[in-house]
């Protein structure tokens, strides 16, 4: 897009339904007060819990209770800046929303150090008196699993409270980054400028058929980034040393234990996926001298990756992409897809059209009692549909926990949230595959799928997740992360991921951490890649139409935190703690690539 429109512009049809949650921002300041407000009657519940499983019950409802406003008021703020980093009013309301999540979570903290406290025999007695508290079993088994890392009461305080103050970097980043950045306008063969944002420079910069456009662009992009390299490489260093803190507080031996075990997940399972991500890479390696052959480059660069080889980009208005997406989620039942169709064109679900100020990247977010917002911007190509596919994944996996779950359940672990976003592409390809002939749109669609979904998750994430890994270990051993350290580090790891016939401009690429927000969420982007892997195995079962598949799948996103991350995923079909579903969806992918090389010839 040539021009940005400001958020003021932009039509409120393709906004999300930010009044179904509070009507004004006056009301949103008054729920927070009133919410602040409850904090004392919840420490009215501290030292009783243990009195009565009735009072058991209550004080959990109670904590419940202001979690959840907590919550909404939390998204609430977080969405509307998104949406427009420049508006100083909801930059302010996202501060106060994080001040008061802080108070919120010091004011709860006492519930798991009295759970402790009453003990595990007399809970499941009061379980069996008790339907009500009974439906809390999986959350008390958890906790008396993590029981080693819980601390006292007092401390468990204290690091309730360093949530507000631990969220300083990243977003003073996010700040820096989406609000303060102004890049260089990129320029195209003829010279005329074009201007980079963060909403158009993934979405239509990088895959302008132009390469003086992508390489100008990814040039001013990144350079911004070095500009400040210092800055964010202090935030990002002090996110990690935040990370260690809390690791030892909790005496864990590294802090990829210590966020592994939250989901109850084996080490080993990071450690296959980044093994057969390096056994992989040849496929990789491949894929890229496919991709400069047809692109006719001497030397393919990073700026080149989502460059198109379609000689004319399908044209795909929202309308039609949520058609697309429905028809083929049709597998999953009327209700699945009349839920989904809704929530696109009717309730205003989708934030979708881009402006000035709005974030990079896209999302879905949201709490038990809203929608299941999203975050984008749609530019009417392929990619852009299968990145709105990508986050009604999302978006329907959270409405159908929210639907079937009760609180304590409501949430779903990162791990398993990358499943349900990436089912919804292979759906889409996978139908669009078959029964569209046109030999441009299906080039296009497969470079979308290599080029733009597996380069994300299943060669940049995992590079991340390894760049991540040493990060922290180094961290742990007490060695400084300056700026050019991390880029040296970065530089090389996708030195050796490109292989031996790609270009590396190392400053720049080296500087490609500095992009994703992720890093700030420790050891998020390995999750990326599990989750395609999951996603690819349950959907191939769909598609092969094995009995009780779709019913299976359903029963995935229904379940929420009721069960382990592993768990929910094993009931649905699919085995993370071996390597079968990743050499699985590394098949597929170079299935891509063999239809690919057949298309272009």
């Amino acid at each position: 897009m040539s021009k940005i429109p400001p958020r003021s512009k932009v039509n409120k049809k393709y906004t999300w339904n930010a009044e179904s949650v509070f009507k004004s921002a006056k009301d949103w300041e008054a729920a927070l007060k009133a919410t602040l407000n409850e904090i004392p009657a919840i420490k009215e519940h501290e030292g009783k819990l243990g009195a009565s499983p009735e009072a058991l019950l209550k004080g959990i409802q109670a904590i419940e209770s202001i979690s959840h406003h907590a919550q909404v008021i939390y998204m609430y703020a977080q969405f509307a800046y998104a949406v427009d980093t420049t508006n100083q009013s909801a930059a302010g309301m996202v501060g106060k929303a994080q001040g008061m999540a802080g108070q919120v979570a010091a004011a709860v903290s006492f519930l798991n150090p009295e759970l402790l406290k009453i003990g595990k025999e007399t809970l499941n007695a009061w379980m069996k008196t008790n339907a009500e508290l009974a439906a809390y079993r999986q959350s008390f088994d958890d906790l008396f699993r993590q029981q080693a890392h819980v601390r006292s009461a007092e401390v468990e305080e204290i690091l309730g409270m360093t949530a507000d103050p631990f969220s300083g970097p990243s977003n003073s980043t996010s700040m820096l980054v989406n609000a303060d950045f102004k890049f260089e306008p990129a320029r195209n063969k003829k010279g005329k400028k074009i201007p980079v944002t963060q909403s158009n420079f993934y979405s239509s910069l990088l895959e302008d058929p132009d390469r003086k456009v992508r390489q100008s662009a990814f040039e001013s992009y990144h350079d911004k980034h070095l500009e400040f390299k210092n800055t964010l490489a202090a935030n990002l260093s002090s996110s990690i040393s935040a990370n260690v803190f809390n690791m030892r507080a909790r005496r864990f031996h590294s802090t990829l234990s210590a966020s592994l075990f939250n989901n109850n997940i084996p080490e080993e399972v990071f450690h296959n996926l980044i093994n057969t991500f390096k056994k992989k890479l040849p496929i990789w390696h491949r894929y890229f001298e496919i991709k400069r052959k047809a692109l006719k480059l001497k030397k393919i660069e990073y700026f080149d990756m989502w460059a198109p080889i379609a000689k004319k980009k399908a044209h795909i208005p929202f309308e039609q992409a949520v058609d697309h997406i429905s028809e083929s989620l049709k597998p999953l039942g009327e209700e699945y897809v009349t839920t989904l169709r809704n929530g696109c064109l009717k309730d205003r679900w989708v934030d979708s059209t881009p402006n000035l100020g709005k974030m990079n990247g896209a999302f879905s977010y949201g709490s038990p009692g809203t929608h299941p917002f999203i975050m984008m911007s749609y530019t009417g190509e392929i990619g852009s549909m299968s990145t709105l596919a990508h986050e009604l994944g999302h978006s329907m996996h959270s409405y159908l926990t929210w639907k079937n779950q009760p609180f304590v359940y409501s949430g779903y672990s990162l791990f398993v949230a990358e499943v349900a976003s990436n089912f919804n592409q292979a759906m889409m390809r996978a139908h669009l595959l078959k029964n569209v002939a046109d030999r441009n749109f299906l080039i296009g669609l497969i470079e979308e799928a290599v080029s733009g979904n597996f380069f994300r998750y299943f060669f940049q994430m995992p590079i991340l997740a390894r760049f991540e890994l040493e990060t922290h270990q180094r961290a742990e051993r007490g060695e400084p992360l300056t700026a050019d350290s991390l880029i040296e580090l970065m530089a090389d790891l996708f030195t050796e991921g490109f292989g031996p016939k790609v270009k590396i401009d190392r400053p720049r690429v080296g500087m490609v951490w500095s992009t994703f927000s992720h890093l700030f969420a420790d050891y998020y982007v390995y999750q990326y890649a599990t989750g395609i892997s999951g996603a690819h195995a349950l959907s191939a079962r769909i598609l092969r139409k094995e009995p009780n598949a779709a019913e299976d799948y359903l029963g995935f996103l229904k379940a929420g935190s009721s069960a382990y991350p592993l768990d929910v995923l094993k009931n649905a079909g699919v085995d993370l703690t071996t390597s079968k579903a990743v050499e699985e969806t590394f098949a597929i992918m170079e299935g891509y690539i063999d239809r690919l090389e057949e298309l272009v010839g």
